[in-house]
């Protein structure tokens, strides 16, 4: 590791274990039906699924990047299609929480479990339409950055850099279309590569960035 990479490092574990930015950063890339949905129940039903991201980083070049994956489209996913972090639901053999990012980062991206450090935890974030209460993890790769997309359920890796994501430019708005029922107005999104990273994704990375500040 180089002098950078170690002092960046050390410095987001200790903001990890501090006080984090919290639903307040997480709410800023929240469109506005989210925070209807949220406004009357502050806190998730005793009956939420439990999930777990991770916010894989890792260094090239002098230069951070984050891991994502763009989902296969499948009418039985409601997040199908979409651009998110690696992660999935916790399974009674996971045991630890953070297991289940791992295993799931593992599944879906096929980074070995052992090759990623897990370097704290932001907010966790109830999601309405799933009935998810997600675990978002930050997590250290020490190996080589190379990327294997899960068969069927992973379209493709995607890998920004963190940069892209700070630039004020890359904040937008737009409309969504849900289904044929529903479409969502002047939803805040990153836009990353060209690619639309909205919702919690983009909920959990703006509480992310607000950390690094």
């Amino acid at each position: 590791m180089t002098h950078y990479m170690d002092a960046f490092v050390d410095n987001l574990r200790t903001r990890l274990a501090g006080p984090l930015p919290g639903q307040s950063a997480q709410y800023k890339m929240a469109s506005l039906r989210r925070l209807q949905e949220l406004e009357p129940h502050p806190a998730p039903p005793v009956d939420a699924k439990v999930a777990c991201v991770l916010n894989l980083l890792y260094q090239q070049n002098q230069q951070w990047y984050t891991v994502l994956i763009q989902r296969t489209a499948n009418p039985r996913d409601r997040h199908g299609g979409q651009v998110s972090f690696p992660g999935g639901r916790w399974e009674d053999s996971d045991g630890a929480l953070a297991n289940v990012a791992l295993r799931e980062t593992e599944e879906e991206v096929g980074v070995p479990a052992q090759q990623v450090e897990i370097l704290g935890q932001l907010t966790e974030l109830y999601i309405p339409v799933s009935n998810f209460l997600v675990h978002p993890f930050v997590g250290l790769l020490h190996g080589p950055a190379r990327f294997v997309p899960q068969a069927g359920e992973v379209e493709a890796v995607l890998t920004p850099p963190l940069a892209a994501f700070q630039q004020p430019g890359n904040r937008k708005t737009t409309d969504i279309k849900i289904n044929q029922a529903i479409a969502l107005k002047n939803v805040p999104y990153f836009d990353v590569e060209g690619r639309i990273v909205w919702g919690a994704t983009a909920m959990i990375m703006n509480e992310f960035l607000e950390l690094l500040d």
